[in-house]
């Protein structure tokens, strides 16, 4: 007699319960252009919070660049919240003060140290996005949502250049990289679920 064993879906490692992988409805649209506009919320708030301390150091180039891309996302899904009528998250206040924070914290223990914090979030929502993508490929609303993959593709792009400038300058010589690495994604990784219900 043989036995067959089938392996329970597991979720990824880095995804947290209620998360679900599969073809996206309108609801999982409007609920991706929700988050989206949060963590680009987020984002700006950390690349600003950086600039604070080191507006005169000589990464500020580079943050500035980095900030003002994330500023024409934000303004981007700003203006799809608009367009669609999707409520946005209700915790935008938290997510502008706390990537604030976590920009000037990671900044006050160095550049390198906000350089790594630059790649642990960048390296979560090139993921974030990634995902996004696979589900809006298998709409099963039949509906052609080819604008907004279009845009999606484009800012994960933008992420990644970020994540490798930050490489490029130091981020992995910052002592403890691992731990706040971790704790950033993991951070990171609790902002998105969070603004996906919320």
């Amino acid at each position: 007699m043989t036995f067959a064993y089938h392996m329970p879906h597991r979720p990824r490692p880095d995804s947290l319960p209620g998360d679900r992988a599969g073809p996206a409805d309108a609801g999982d649209i409007a609920s991706m252009i929700r988050v989206d506009q949060a963590g680009e919320l987020g984002a700006k708030a950390i690349y600003a919070g950086q600039m604070a301390v080191l507006k005169d150091q000589p990464s500020a180039p580079l943050l500035a660049e980095m900030e003002a891309q994330e500023a024409e996302h934000l303004a981007t899904f700003d203006q799809l919240v608009a367009d669609r009528g999707v409520r946005p998250s209700a915790l935008s206040p938290l997510w502008r003060a706390a990537g604030h924070a976590i920009g000037a914290g990671s900044a006050l223990l160095g550049e390198r140290a906000a350089m790594a914090t630059t790649v642990a979030v960048e390296e979560v929502i090139e993921g974030h996005y990634l995902e996004q993508l696979d589900a809006l490929g298998r709409l099963k609303t039949g509906g052609d949502e080819a604008e907004l993959r279009a845009t999606i593709a484009e800012f994960r792009a933008d992420e990644l250049k970020h994540r490798d400038v930050a490489l490029e300058n130091g981020a992995k010589d910052v002592p403890a990289y691992q731990i706040l690495s971790r704790s950033v994604k993991a951070g990171t990784r609790l902002a998105i679920w969070l603004a996906k219900r919320i």
